[in-house]
């Protein structure tokens, strides 16, 4: 590897590759060959595909039914995110050894900020990395994409211009680099911004370079001269760990829509748990609790609850939620529901003592017990009842 400012770069993106199916198949060796997708249902999307599938036309967020279409031999693996959440802490830990300039952008991506750490680790930050990306996949089965550059907005570019198992460098050369590529190759930008430029005239990086501020207030509006800075490969933004996920939620499509309330609450209550789970892998606890739904006619719904203190169980959440969903479930028919929590608040700060719920600590007791077996045993050890399906 060639690069003028190799050994002085200190800003790093990780982002994992396909991580969920690449956990899957680290646990499941005999599926190395195989196009795999995890997602799930009928009418359910794409939560991730390996490169096998991707070869095939299969992405993220595509309904599973275009996805099988596409590649009607993958192997498709319902998600099982405590296992994705565990990998994620070991890979989170790794990081930490490095930097304590970390700041974790989701699941299975983080910046780093690697600037003063040659004395500790006896190696400028390339080498520190490329050799935890080695020890990812050591110690944790999987593999990461590494973007090193000036910048977090060049770093995150970099790091997925060689995915899988890439190792990219952008330096003083960002803009000249950028210039040629679509718009749709920067960050924030969405297909309905990308085509308002592009019915602008504006299709390729270099157009935006070219507007001097007050040309890009006029053709852009007042967000204008941040966009062409950001085209620019200008960055001004700090790694900062104190700014972490802004919401965790879990959802689920049905394969036929629900209108009846039992139905509802019971998927409802196996979100409540994913939730839960999600939020002690993050370190997080809710301060409310958000119900997403979308009606068989594709309307969404969201209603919010703030709770009285942040919880991390799952009891707590999905009371506040099915009293959310009752307002909702009037015979109306849904294709999906989800729960989120919002705002997240410190995890520490989760279900303390409370003198007007003397019952509260004993709930605890009984969801670490749970979570003590299900981390031994697997996460289907133990079930609640208003979880299991209903006899028809």
């Amino acid at each position: 590897m060639r690069h003028a400012e190799l050994l002085t770069l200190h800003i790093a993106h990780v982002d994992c590759d396909a991580f969920y199916a690449s956990v899957e198949k680290r646990d499941r060796p005999e599926l190395a060959a195989r196009p795999v997708i995890v997602g799930g249902g009928v009418r359910g999307v794409v939560s991730t595909a390996c490169y096998i599938a991707r070869m095939h036309g299969v992405r993220s967020a595509m309904p599973m039914f275009k996805a099988l279409a596409a590649c009607p031999d993958a192997v498709v693996i319902r998600p099982d995110f405590a296992k994705y959440s565990a990998a994620a802490r070991q890979i989170r830990a790794l990081m930490g050894s490095l930097t304590p300039l970390v700041q974790p952008l989701s699941i299975d991506e983080a910046v780093l900020d690697l600037a003063g750490t040659q004395a500790l680790h006896a190696a400028p930050p390339a080498a520190v990395l490329a050799r935890f990306a080695l020890a990812v996949e050591r110690e944790v089965g999987v593999t990461v994409s590494i973007g090193l550059a000036t910048n977090r907005l060049l770093a995150k570019i970099a790091a997925g211009r060689d995915k899988p198992r890439g190792f990219c460098v952008i330096g003083a050369e960002a803009s000249a680099l950028l210039a040629p590529e679509s718009v749709r190759l920067l960050p924030g930008i969405g297909p309905a911004q990308a085509r308002k430029l592009e019915s602008l005239g504006i299709t390729r990086l270099a157009h935006l370079q070219a507007l001097d501020d007050r040309a890009a207030r006029q053709r852009l509006g007042e967000d204008g001269p941040a966009l062409v800075r950001r085209a620019r490969g200008e960055d001004t933004r700090r790694v900062d760990p104190s700014r972490d996920t802004k919401s965790i939620s879990a959802e689920t499509t049905f394969d036929t829509d629900l209108a009846a309330a039992a139905e509802l609450e019971r998927h409802l209550w196996r979100l409540s748990e994913k939730l839960a789970t999600r939020l002690k892998a993050a370190g997080f606890s809710a301060g409310g609790v958000v119900l997403k739904l979308k009606t068989a006619g594709f309307a969404g719904r969201t209603r919010a609850h703030r709770l009285h203190t942040p919880t991390c169980l799952p009891d707590t959440l999905f009371a506040a939620a099915r009293t959310l969903l009752a307002r909702e479930a009037d015979g109306t028919a849904f294709r999906l529901i989800g729960i989120g929590a919002s705002p997240l608040m410190p995890g520490e700060a989760a279900d303390q003592p409370d003198l007007a719920d003397p019952g509260a600590p004993r709930r605890v007791a009984a969801q670490q017990a749970i979570d003590t077996l299900r981390g031994k045993f697997g996460a289907g050890a133990i079930l609640r009842g208003r979880g299991l399906p209903t006899k028809r």
